[in-house]
C-alpha cells in the first residue's frame, strides 16, 4: 500500500466522523457516500478506532469478520414456499429505519475473492437485491491488512477497490500515549514509548511471535495496572511473550529506572525533599510520575503539590518543563472527551480532541509561580502550543495565550 497516503489515528476518526455527521444531517447522502476501506498492519489499532467512535457517540456496531463466513450467510437461506422461494435474511442486519451504526467488515482482505463478492452489494449498493436495504444512518467500512504485512490477505476486484475510500492507518506513538493517558493505562509504558518511540511498532521476520503494536503495548500497560501477584521475573517472561525481547529487554531496563527514583508522592506532599534525575532516561519515568499523581488525592493538598509542581518544573529543562506543563494541563476525562465528540454529530466543527482542561489550566496559571515558570519557558511553551500539541478549549484558550 505504499502509493497511498498514510494517515494517522486522529485523521481516520476525523474522516469517520466526518461522515457519520454527513448522513446524520443528510441522510439521503448516505447512497452516494464511498465505504471507507481502512488498511493497516496487525496491531495497529483499525477496529478499535471503530469500535471506540460507536461507544463515543452511543450507535451501533456491527462487525463482520468474512473469512469465518459463507456467501450464504450474507443474503440468506433459500426456503421454498409453493411455486416461489423465500430468503431467510441473518438477524444480524438492522432493520429499524431511524437506527444508526456502523457495518464493520474487518479483516475484509482475509477474505477469498468468493466471500469478496458476496459481500459486493450490500457494501456497494447498500442492499441485498430486493429482499434488503440498509438504514441510511449506517456507514459500511471494511479494515484488513495490506499483502504485505506478513498476514493472511487476498488482492481486491478492481470493481470493489474502486469503489472504496483507501486509507492507510500508520501508527503513532504519540497520539497512541494520549490515548493510554485517557485510558489510565500504565504510566511506566507511556513514559518509556514517549522516550523511545522506535519501539512502538516493529513489525519483523518474527512477527510469528510476540512483538511491539499498539495492541501489544496496551495489553503489557494493562498486564501492569492489574493486580496479578506476579513478581517482577514473571511480569518479564509475560511482557517478552506480548512484544517480543527487541522491545521487552529496553522496557524492563528503563523500567527498573523507577526504583532508583524517589516517591513521587511523598515530594508533592512536601514529604522529602525536591530533586530531579540527571539522566534523560529516567526524567521521563519521573515526569509521567508527577503527571500521574498531581490531580490526585485531598484537595486540601492542592496547593502543595502545585508548589513543589513549580519547584520541579523550573529546574528541568525547557523541553521536558513543557511536556510536564502540557501532560498537567490536559483534559484526559472520557467524559469530556465522547461529549466533545457527540458535539460533533449536531454541526460543530471537529478537530483535535486533545483539549486543554479549563479548571486545571487555571490553578496553574494562577499560580504565584507560573510567571517565573514562563520566563523560563515560555517560548518552549509557546511553540508546542503553536504546533498543535494541545487545543486548548473556548474557555481555556484566552487565560492560556494571555498568560504568555
Amino acid at each position: 500500500m505504499s502509493n497511498m497516503y498514510s494517515c494517522n489515528p486522529d485523521d481516520v476518526k476525523a474522516i469517520i466522523h466526518a461522515q457519520l455527521q454527513l448522513i446524520q444531517s443528510d441522510p439521503a447522502q448516505a447512497q452516494a457516500l464511498a465505504p471507507l476501506m481502512l488498511w493497516g498492519a496487525p496491531g495497529v489499532g483499525k477496529s478499535t478506532i471503530v469500535r471506540e467512535i460507536c461507544q463515543q457517540h452511543g450507535i451501533q456496531l456491527i462487525d463482520i469478520r468474512l473469512a469465518q463466513r459463507e456467501p450464504v450467510d450474507l443474503r440468506g437461506l433459500p426456503v421454498p414456499n409453493g411455486d416461489h422461494v423465500d430468503w431467510l435474511l441473518a438477524g444480524e442486519w438492522p432493520r429499524d429505519p431511524n437506527s444508526r451504526g456502523i457495518i464493520l467488515f474487518d479483516e475484509l482482505s482475509a477474505a477469498d475473492r468468493t466471500l469478496q463478492a458476496a459481500a459486493y452489494e450490500i457494501i456497494l449498493d447498500r442492499r441485498l437485491g430486493d429482499l434488503y436495504s440498509l438504514p441510511p444512518g449506517w456507514l459500511v467500512m471494511g479494515a484488513g491488512n495490506g499483502m504485505d504485512d506478513r498476514a493472511v490477505s487476498y488482492s481486491f476486484s478492481s470493481a470493489l477497490a474502486n469503489r472504496f475510500c483507501h486509507l492507510e492507518l500508520q501508527p503513532n506513538a504519540e497520539q497512541w500515549c494520549l490515548w493510554a493517558r485517557e485510558q489510565g493505562l500504565h504510566s511506566a509504558v507511556i513514559a518509556f514509548l514517549k522516550y523511545a518511540p522506535q519501539h512502538f511498532f516493529m513489525l519483523d521476520e518474527n512477527s510469528e511471535r510476540g512483538w511491539p503494536s499498539p495492541r501489544s503495548w496496551e495489553r503489557v500497560a494493562r498486564l501492569l495496572s492489574s493486580s496479578t501477584g506476579l513478581n517482577r521475573h514473571q511480569l518479564r517472561i509475560m511482557v517478552n511473550g506480548l512484544i517480543g525481547p527487541a522491545a521487552a529487554v529496553p522496557f524492563f531496563g528503563f523500567w527498573e529506572l523507577e526504583d532508583e527514583l524517589p516517591n513521587v508522592n511523598d515530594m508533592l506532599l512536601g514529604k522529602i525533599p525536591v530533586s530531579v534525575p540527571k539522566r534523560s532516561d529516567a526524567t521521563y519515568l519521573f515526569c509521567a510520575a508527577i503527571t500521574e499523581q498531581l490531580w490526585r488525592g485531598d484537595k486540601s493538598q492542592r496547593a502543595q503539590r502545585l508548589n513543589v509542581f513549580f519547584e520541579i518544573s523550573l529546574r528541568l529543562n525547557s523541553d521536558f518543563a513543557t511536556m510536564l506543563m502540557l501532560d498537567a494541563m490536559r483534559d484526559t476525562s472520557r467524559t469530556a472527551a465522547i461529549a466533545n465528540r457527540n458535539a460533533s454529530l449536531f454541526g460543530e466543527t471537529m478537530g483535535n480532541t486533545d483539549t486543554i482542561h479549563p479548571q486545571r489550566s487555571a490553578w496553574l496559571i494562577e499560580h504565584p509561580a507560573y510567571e517565573q515558570w514562563t520566563a523560563k519557558h515560555g517560548q518552549s511553551f509557546a511553540n508546542a502550543l503553536a504546533q498543535g500539541d494541545l487545543m486548548p478549549t473556548a474557555n481555556a484558550s484566552n487565560n492560556v495565550e494571555a498568560a504568555l
